[in-house]
């Protein structure tokens, strides 16, 4: 057996340098380290894989650390640090709610808080998953989290702030943690197949951190997903879309010319090519409303950056966009939205499909005659009166 480590544990941050997109959450926690005003319970809040439990863990090691950098990055060095590296440290105890969420539970954590650490400052206690605490649990905790000894540091984690009762919340310094954006995500990775020495092509890492949705442990994840399975050790776009089975965007901008010229064929080609890949017709239609959706966006320059793709790939939807006029754009959404709500009912999916992308291909001679027929009632009208 090899010692593989994953990347989500070898690359996790150990300093709040390292910590990625989330700055303003790192920036008060060495402004409360530095100025000595730290408090005796915190809330981490924010979706999954964004660096909540890693914050934690960095707070809890820079509290205990003899000789801390400037008060806010760990030596390293010290006997409090080793042991913490080690996962041997007796002033860091993590606990994960959603297994320990019982009455008997907290009061076995609160009887525990009493006891002064037998070296170090401060006893931390990380909570993990708090929200999977019991109402009664909740309670039994309060009292503890509201006046702890001198020597206890609370830290909670949770993905469901909406579910932590308001008294506990009241009582705790509460960190929204927010996603993070694809750009540092594909930075990071960049960082990583450097250090690894892995070749990558740059749309292949947007594409990873466009389906990790925000979460740095899930990039994580893919990546090594891909990376374990690709050719040569080489990680090309081709490779990305085949393993997580998503559909080229190839294919969307290819439909969409394709309905600015009117070329019915070519559209129930392409659509067959896709069926064929095994994909059904009801993500292909989400892909194309989202596909018109961000050339609505790219047709002015200064939303483009609303767009999460690399920056080739935002010339290209730039481009497409100054084709597809904007009505063009409105009232296909209307027609793939109507297809997908359609779709749900239909015994003949590709059908429903087909007939929507041939409404796309003639809408702009739709719109014509629509213009036209009002111009004409409206002459009509005029010459009456």
């Amino acid at each position: 057996m090899s010692n593989f480590i994953v990347s989500a544990r070898k690359y996790r941050p150990q300093s709040f340098d390292d910590v990625i997109g989330q700055d303003h959450i790192a920036r008060t926690l060495k402004n409360a380290l530095q100025s000595g005003q730290l408090a005796h319970a915190f809330l981490f809040t924010g979706p999954r894989g964004v660096g909540k439990t890693t914050c934690a863990r960095i707070l809890a090691k820079v509290i205990n650390c003899e000789n801390p950098e400037n008060k806010v990055t760990a030596c390293n060095t010290c006997s409090s640090c080793t042991s913490f590296n080690d996962n041997a440290s007796f002033n860091i105890f993590e606990l994960d709610a959603a297994s320990n969420n019982s009455v008997d539970d907290i009061r076995a954590l609160t009887e525990q808080v009493r006891y002064a650490p037998q070296a170090g400052k401060y006893k931390v206690y990380i909570i993990d998953e708090v929200h999977m605490l019991s109402s009664a649990a909740f309670n039994a905790f309060l009292k503890t989290l509201e006046e702890p000894p001198a020597h206890a540091i609370f830290i909670l984690a949770t993905t469901e702030k909406h579910k932590i009762i308001p008294t506990i919340l009241s009582r705790c310094q509460v960190f929204d943690f927010k996603r993070i954006q694809a750009a540092d995500v594909v930075v990071q990775l960049e960082k990583i197949c450097q250090k690894e020495n892995i070749q990558a092509e740059k749309e292949a890492l947007h594409m990873i951190a466009t389906k990790a949705d925000g979460a740095m442990r899930d990039a994580l994840t893919i990546f090594d997903k891909i990376h374990s399975s690709s050719a040569n050790g080489i990680i090309t776009y081709k490779d990305v879309i085949a393993n997580l089975n998503i559909l080229d965007y190839d294919y969307f901008f290819r439909i969409t010319d394709a309905c600015l010229r009117e070329d019915i064929t070519e559209i129930l080609l392409t659509l067959d090519e896709i069926i064929k890949l095994g994909f059904d017709p009801e993500i292909f239609v989400i892909g194309m409303a989202e596909h018109f959706r961000d050339l609505l966006i790219a047709k002015v320059p200064a939303t483009l950056h609303i767009l999460e793709l690399s920056e080739e790939l935002k010339i290209r939807y730039n481009n497409q966009a100054l084709l597809a006029p904007t009505s063009f754009l409105l009232s296909g959404l209307n027609i793939l939205n109507q297809c997908d709500i359609d779709l749900a009912r239909a015994k003949n999916k590709r059908l429903q499909v087909e007939l929507a992308l041939t409404k796309l291909a003639y809408i702009n001679k739709a719109i014509e005659v629509s213009i036209f027929d009002n111009s004409a009632a409206h002459e009509k009208k005029k010459l009456t009166v």
